[in-house]
């Protein structure tokens, strides 16, 4: 089951989406928003599968909605403009829905996320495991996860560089990233997913792995995590009266 909810600054826009849910027998429509910032708030208390989101909104759009999140969900865009559908690959959205779209457009976009969610489950104890198994041509190559630098996309494949080979994978980016376990690698950009330890330095726009410079996307804000300080004992001056 899917739990989602969906956000349009259009009361009948979330009529018609509450109306075609109710007959995706695996979707579950937990909530609507013509408020973006209720919807937030919402998403701060609640763990939700996916967002059906509108784009051109008056307080916020949609794309800064998304910004703003540092863990969203999946997305289907529904908007009635056609001229950001370049824009919403950066986000990985799983679909993007022209207004008005009918049942079967609709179902299709869902069965899209019911896709992605099932690899995700599948691949939830990955965490336990050291490698995993990725389609290269007619076979399957193991690759363990201390051997990838970076994953890099190229075209309809997901290119693993590891420390002595390259594999080219028919994946998606997305499909990439739930693979991988999220406390190990981080996407920094539409076309980078990186090994957190194999960072030599980085800063606001670009990492470095391997000696090789890789640049941060605008609407990417990896958690790299950095070592604590040392702690500094304090130092008591003695006073002379």
């Amino acid at each position: 089951m899917i739990t989602a909810i969906a956000i349009d600054d259009e009361p009948k826009a979330l009529d018609v989406v509450r109306h075609l849910a109710q007959k995706v027998v695996f979707l579950d429509l937990k909530s609507t928003f013509t408020d973006a910032f209720e919807a937030i708030d919402y998403l701060q208390k609640e763990k939700i599968d996916l967002i059906f989101l509108d784009i051109k909104m008056p307080d916020i759009s949609g794309l800064d909605f998304l910004r703003s999140l540092t863990n969203p969900p999946m997305v289907i865009f529904t908007t009635a403009y056609s001229d950001h559908a370049v824009q919403s690959y950066d986000f990985d959205a799983v679909d993007y829905l022209l207004k008005p779209f009918d049942q079967i457009r609709f179902l299709k976009a869902c069965n899209k996320a019911m896709d992605l969610l099932k690899l995700k489950q599948e691949n939830q104890d990955k965490s336990l495991i050291n490698s995993i198994f990725v389609k290269n041509g007619y076979e399957q190559v193991r690759v363990f996860f201390d051997d990838i630098l970076y994953l890099e996309a190229g075209g309809n494949y997901v290119v693993f560089i590891t420390q002595n080979q390259k594999i080219a994978s028919r994946l998606t980016m997305a499909e990439a990233e739930v693979i991988l376990p999220a406390e190990l690698f981080v996407r920094i950009h539409r076309s980078y997913i990186v090994a957190k330890n194999k960072i030599q330095k980085f800063n606001r726009y670009e990492v470095v792995i391997n000696e090789k410079i890789l640049p941060i996307g605008v609407n990417y804000s990896p958690i790299i995590p950095t070592p604590s300080p040392i702690p500094i004992a304090p130092i008591h001056l003695k006073t002379t009266s």
